[in-house]
């Protein structure tokens, strides 16, 4: 797609207009879904959508630029390997997560990320806020997070056989240089792609001009791909995905530095590897009520701080894997769709603490959970006007903890979400799920070998989700508005000290609001959120919702780009944050400081040789203003005094080439 179409496919998804005509069309259409993808026909009234296309144009370097336009998804942290993702002011560890497919369980350690992943690997991503399909998964207390990975049909032309790209980048703060190749081909119904990337770089500097404690880049990802398709559509497919960050970082990753409490280094050795293997057996043609889907992955997570050679003396190992897989069939019928199977998981959180000086302060933990899980989603169009889409699932799990104890539990899942075409220009929506997410691993840093589990086991987790919408569409511009909420209660919340079994109760509500509109070659989008949380009915601090919630607030974004006819592309972004007063004081347990508000500016102009249409240029500069702040979602904001937060990078220029061959 050349770059004049890509933007006006982007626009038409960036509205969220109505467009969803064909009745063949519904699998993918689910209502509330935000969409970082390809947009079609099938794309439902709530679907926020960006293009595939859009996802190399604004170049994401970590999850914050990748959600940049989001003004209802928020990432903390300056350092991708400690950034954290929310949803609608909910921590994406509450949402069903998945690479690929596959299932990811990465909750080892609270101060570093959950999912790290390299944006440049990424041709989609698809976000379900709050109401998500019963085939998103098991566990979507707060909806599902889908990223999927590039294939070869993503970047070589259909009549060609061979191809490749070459990527050099560079930027200013930091100094960081990043080298990456992809290498892909086709022949005889088989598919192989290559991709691999290098980054490394110095310390980044604050909009003060302060150097930002472990931010120094050293990374390494890659993705590899072989597919076979037999001439009537079967496809069998494997995937290795990969990312390593190994690099000294904040002691408490996602924490600039503690003011006082016990002594510790301002940084340490954080090494994280995360890997996902998948294969996936599909059909590319369905026949009939013939649509199967079989997918067997692995995914796993290793996080290793060697402080051997510190004044600290210790080592601390953490991994956490998961086998997983799914079996089902897409029943494509005359008013609809059924899409109906059985998954399963496997998963394994293990700890190994070693304190050199005095080995019997060792510690080994280990928990397990066991899933299996049956699901039906039904998709159809029962007027011209109207989409429908309603689902259930049953889990059963089988629980041990680090004792050896063990529990048994199941529950059901359902949800219902549909829209409605007023008039030809006026669509509204509405959605609703009830979601039982039974027993979460604890977190691995912090599992007691010496842990006793509740009598009467720990309580499972379960969810309420709410949304109603509307959009008015021109055609040319578009209005559109929602309201939310999500109820979270018993979420584990276990502690090294607390026990096994503790929980919490988390809520999230509020409102969003969008406008955009197109033009010959540009468009603009604007947008507005408000997004109020609490923990145990009071307002929601940064560390009691660890794996929860944040303080949030309102948010403004604005967006804007045009591609010129001599292959000049320019744009950029704005970002928001309105001044938040409503924090919790752990002193006074009453209302604690007000967290400053910030706007940060991006530009990018992005340059096509009309001589060598393969060869592309681009310069950005992120943090025009270099303003001094840290994103709302950063931890420890509102202890003012007591954690300096982890500040984002000043101005920077980003300097890259692009070829294709």
């Amino acid at each position: 797609m050349n770059k004049t179409a890509c933007i006006f496919a982007m626009t038409a998804g960036l509205s969220p207009l109505s467009a969803f005509a064909q009745e063949d069309e519904i699998d993918e259409a689910f209502l509330g879904t935000i969409v970082l993808s390809a947009p079609s026909s099938e794309d439902s009234e709530d679907q926020i959508v960006v293009t595939s296309e859009w996802i190399a144009m604004s170049n994401p370097a970590d999850l914050s630029e990748l959600f940049v336009a989001e003004p209802t998804i928020a990432v903390g942290s300056s350092i991708p390997m400690s950034q954290k993702v929310y949803v609608q002011g909910i921590e994406e560890n509450n949402l069903a997560i998945s690479i690929d497919g596959a299932r990811q369980n990465n909750k080892i350690f609270h101060h570093n990320t959950t999912t790290l992943i390299d944006p440049a690997l990424l041709k989609a991503v698809r976000v379900d806020p709050g109401v998500a399909p019963a085939d998103a998964g098991p566990g979507a207390l707060g909806g599902a997070l889908a990223y999927e990975t590039k294939d070869v049909a993503d970047l070589l032309p259909p009549d060609d056989s061979f191809g490749g790209t070459y990527k050099l980048e560079y930027d200013t703060n930091g100094e960081i240089l990043s080298n990456s190749l992809s290498l892909y081909g086709r022949q005889s119904g088989f598919e192989i792609l290559s991709f691999l990337k290098y980054a490394d770089g110095g310390l980044r500097t604050d909009g003060d001009g302060n150097d930002i404690p472990g931010s120094g880049t050293n990374l390494l990802s890659g993705l590899g791909k072989i597919a076979y398709e037999t001439e009537t559509g079967s496809r069998f497919e494997l995937s290795y995905e990969s990312v390593h960050d190994d690099e000294a970082r904040p002691y408490r990753a996602n924490i600039g530095q503690i003011i006082g409490g016990r002594p510790v280094p301002l940084t340490r050795p954080y090494d994280l590897k995360r890997t996902n293997i998948v294969f996936s057996y599909t059909e590319t043609a369905p026949v009939g009520l013939w649509d199967p889907t079989l997918r067997l992955a692995y995914s796993g997570t290793e996080l290793f701080n060697d402080e051997s050679d510190t004044s600290m003396a210790q080592t601390i190992r953490g991994e956490t894997t998961s086998f997983n897989g799914e079996l089902s069939n897409r029943f494509n019928l005359g008013w609809g769709q059924v899409n109906a199977g059985v998954d399963f998981f496997s998963d394994r959180g293990t700890s190994d603490y070693d304190y050199l000086p005095d080995p019997a302060f060792n510690e080994d933990t280990e928990e397990k959970l066991n899933n299996i899980g049956l699901f039906a989603q039904v998709r159809m169009i029962p007027t011209a006007r109207a989409r429908l889409s309603f689902g259930l699932r049953a889990d059963f799990q089988d629980f041990e903890g680090v004792d050896g104890s063990s529990q048994s539990t199941s529950g059901i899942s359902g949800n219902i979400a549909g829209e409605y075409d007023v008039t030809d220009r006026i669509t509204v929506s509405a959605g609703y799920s009830n979601i039982w997410g039974g027993i979460d691993l604890a977190e691995n840093y912090i599992m007691n070998p010496t842990w006793t589990y509740p009598a009467g086991g720990i309580d499972p987790v379960t969810a309420e989700n709410v949304y109603f919408a509307a959009s008015y569409d021109t055609g040319i511009w578009s209005v559109d508005g929602k309201v939310f909420a999500t109820q979270i209660d018993n979420a584990r919340s276990a502690s090294y000290g607390g026990g096994p079994g503790l929980t919490t109760d988390v809520e999230s509500k509020g409102f969003e609001l969008g406008f955009g509109t197109t033009w010959d070659g540009g468009f603009f989008r604007a947008g507005f959120a408000s997004v109020d949380t609490k923990t145990d009915g009071r307002t929601a601090d940064s560390y009691t919702g660890n794996y929860l919630t944040m303080p949030m607030g309102e948010f403004l974004t604005f967006q804007a780009a045009h591609q010129f006819g001599n292959g000049l592309l320019v744009g950029g972004d704005v970002q928001v944050a309105l001044d938040y007063d409503d924090t919790y004081d752990f002193a006074t347990g009453g209302q604690g400081p007000t967290l400053p508000g910030y706007t940060v500016a991006n530009v990018f102009v992005d340059y096509t040789l009309p001589r060598m249409p393969n060869l592309t240029l681009r310069a950005e500069v992120n943090n025009l203003f270099d303003e001094q702040y840290a994103s709302r979602a950063t931890y420890g904001q509102e202890f003012v005094g007591e954690v300096e937060p982890l500040y984002e990078p000043g101005r920077s220029i980003r300097l890259s080439a692009q070829i294709v061959f």
